[in-house]
Order: C-alpha cells, then sequence, then structure tokens
C-alpha cells in the first residue's frame, strides 16, 4: 500500500512528518506540491478523506489568505479554487494512504493512517 506525502522541505513539520514516515519504514512517495500543485478535485477529495471542512485544509495564517481577501466564511468553492490557485493555502504536509488522510500537524498525527 503506497504512502504518499505532500511535502515542503522548508517546512520543519513537514520534514519531521517525513522523517516518522521513513522510520515507519513507509518509503512515501514525496509529492512537492507548492510545485505540483493538487487540482481541486483532489483538494476536495482529501478534504473528504479527512473528514475537515475546507477551511481546516487551509493556511488562515499565510500573510497570503489575507491578502486574496478570504474569510472562513467564504463558500467551498471559492477556499478549493484559492488553494489550487495558490498551494502555499494549503495545510502541510499531507499525508495519504489507501482511502484515508491526516495533516501532519503535529507529526505524529499521521501515526493513525500508517
Amino acid at each position: 500500500m503506497s504512502t504518499v506525502i505532500w511535502h515542503n522541505p522548508r517546512c520543519s513539520k513537514s520534514r519531521q512528518t517525513l522523517a516518522i514516515l521513513t522510520e515507519r519504514g513507509a518509503a512515501p512517495v514525496v509529492r512537492l506540491y507548492l510545485t505540483d500543485t493538487p487540482s481541486e478535485a483532489e483538494l476536495r477529495d482529501v478534504a473528504a478523506r479527512l473528514s475537515v471542512g475546507t477551511i481546516d485544509l487551509i493556511r488562515r495564517g499565510e500573510a497570503l489568505f489575507r491578502e486574496l481577501g478570504l474569510s472562513p466564511t467564504d463558500p467551498d468553492a471559492v477556499l478549493f479554487a484559492a488553494m489550487a490557485a495558490n498551494p502555499k493555502l494549503i495545510e502541510r504536509p499531507v499525508v495519504l494512504r489507501a482511502d484515508k488522510a491526516a495533516i501532519g500537524r503535529p507529526p505524529e498525527a499521521v501515526l493513525d493512517i500508517l
């Protein structure tokens, strides 16, 4: 069963999550989501796997969130489009395995899907 991590090597939580995965023998496929941007459909799928609201998949503290005039009350379609157009807004790291997903905040949160 393959494991995929949407990874940003500049992010300490992403690096820590990747380390946890490799220490557990997961051998994840690393997707550099800032350059290999997920589509809106992929983002919708991940939100469904996470069983969270769209706003929980977006980095609200990111300056870009405010610069784009986004709000937690925006419709899902607006938030998914913003993340697809600006992958910096995607909460990271995201780990996918089978039909499950986890956000590595804290990094140990991904252990539940291994």
